[in-house]
């Protein structure tokens, strides 16, 4: 039988995760290109040979996502599968009718086939919509463990933008290593607040080489997932955190209702600014589909480091950028922030937007009066910096998880606005990570709140 052809539609992450894991080295397929989406500046790179395997030793193309239809005929693919995330389901649906009218089979493949297993206990973070507050929540789930003297060890959803080969393992230990992995603001973002902690987070390509080594130093593997993606390893606990700001979604984007349905813990945040209709509709969709899941009721509370800053001021609000762009947030903890402590104006950066900034807004016009952090590239970063420059504001209000600061030059004051998960009431992340650690004879005092 002849080698089904087959193009992986994808946005660098859970693409080359599914050629890893299921293509690389299975005579059964020919895999004939990827294509790209969501991220700029992906399309027209190769996934090099090295990763490749020995089946390709001329590496995989990698094609815009707009040439799909083209790329069917041209290259007589035989099978397109969808891997990535943060879709509605209309939209996949809509790329399923594009690939089936060109004449191919559409495929979704799921965790059976593509969840490495850890030898060390794995506890998974995941999220049914990007800005849930999936990273605070395994930054809480980490202070936690790391109370009970144990060596916790990050693992970070792929974000490989640059050299593939260089990112094939890597391992984030301190504030410099973001530079020497020449990090984007968005996988500074993700890894910072992990390292400024003390913990180690790994990130890069191939993840079953990545979960390897940091299988070495590590008493338990947490999954920090990325988007609402469902876990790259097979979990021994799966958090799935939910947002009432979002109300619906988790029933609506895939693969989020993967992830809630694989909950073994539903985290609800944001429960401190949402409306209480919003709340219900969530906890109806939980109750739906995963009622079996232990439900944690949780907030975000803001810190503000100059509250006068912003009192009767003009600002410009600088939010996190994927929870804005493919996230569909309309606001963020620093919009919260400015009209919780009385700005007098949200300075809108759109007019003053420039280079692949002001592509950003094109793309994605309902951003509305908000500045997204994106720096994806040196050009991008060069562009917000110019961006924050011309908008004219009396403060800039950061509310991005890392000091943009030592990043771009901020030619105005500006303050910084954090947020941490805090649970409410029981049963909490003491609870479930306490009987967790029984379980797996991890427990080295009894101090956590089960235990008292």
């Amino acid at each position: 039988m002849s080698k089904k052809n087959v193009i992986i539609i994808g946005a660098a992450g859970r693409d080359f995760h599914n050629f890893n894991t299921y293509y690389r080295g299975n005579e059964a397929y020919n895999v004939v290109a990827f294509t790209a989406a969501q991220i700029p500046d992906i399309a027209g790179r190769k996934y090099p040979k090295e990763l490749a395997g020995s089946l390709y030793p001329e590496g995989i193309p990698i094609y815009v996502e707009s040439d799909l239809p083209k790329l069917i005929k041209d290259l007589n693919a035989d099978i397109c599968v969808f891997a990535y995330s943060d879709v509605p389901y209309e939209r996949v649906m809509g790329m399923s009718a594009i690939v089936n009218a060109a004449g191919a089979d559409f495929m979704l493949i799921g965790p059976k086939q593509t969840q490495v297993k850890s030898t060390k206990p794995l506890i998974a973070v995941c999220a049914v919509r990007t800005g849930c507050g999936k990273s605070q929540t395994s930054r809480r789930v980490i202070e936690i463990l790391m109370k009970q003297g144990l060596k916790v060890v990050a693992i970070r959803h792929p974000m490989p933008y640059g050299d593939l080969n260089e990112q094939k393992v890597q391992r984030f230990a301190t504030v410099e290593d973001l530079k020497k992995h020449k990090c984007t603001i968005e996988e500074m973002e993700e890894y910072e607040p992990h390292v400024v902690r003390g913990n180690v987070i790994y990130a890069g390509v191939d993840y079953e080489a990545i979960l390897r080594e940091a299988e070495k130093e590590a008493d338990i593997i947490l999954w920090d997932g990325g988007n609402n993606d469902f876990s790259f390893y097979a979990t021994d606990l799966c958090i799935t955190v939910v947002d009432p700001h979002r109300p619906g979604h988790e029933l609506k984007y895939y693969p989020g209702e993967v992830s809630l349905r694989l909950a073994d813990v539903v985290v609800i945040n944001k429960m401190d600014s949402a409306s209480p209709e919003n709340i219900q509709i969530v906890r109806d969709s939980i109750a739906k589909v995963n009622p079996n899941a232990i439900v944690i009721d949780g907030a975000s509370p803001l810190t503000v480091d100059k509250p006068e800053l912003i009192r009767g001021k003009r600002v410009l609000v600088v939010e996190d950028g994927p929870t804005l762009t493919h996230g569909e947030m309309k606001i963020g903890a620093g919009t919260v922030a400015a009209m919780k402590f009385g700005a007098a104006e949200l300075v809108d950066p759109r007019p003053y937007a420039v280079g692949k900034l002001a592509e950003t807004f094109k793309i994605y016009p309902n951003i509305g009066t908000l500045l997204p952090a994106m720096g994806y590239g040196a050009q991008q970063v060069a562009d917000l910096e110019k961006t924050i420059e011309n908008t004219p504001c009396d403060a800039v209000v950061i509310a991005t998880p890392i000091d943009l600061n030592r990043i771009v030059k901020i030619n105005k004051p500006t303050v910084k606005v954090g947020y941490d998960l805090q649970e409410i009431g029981r049963p909490d992340l003491d609870d479930v990570l306490c009987d967790f650690l029984k379980k797996h004879n991890l427990l080295k005092n009894s101090g956590c709140s089960c235990c008292s």
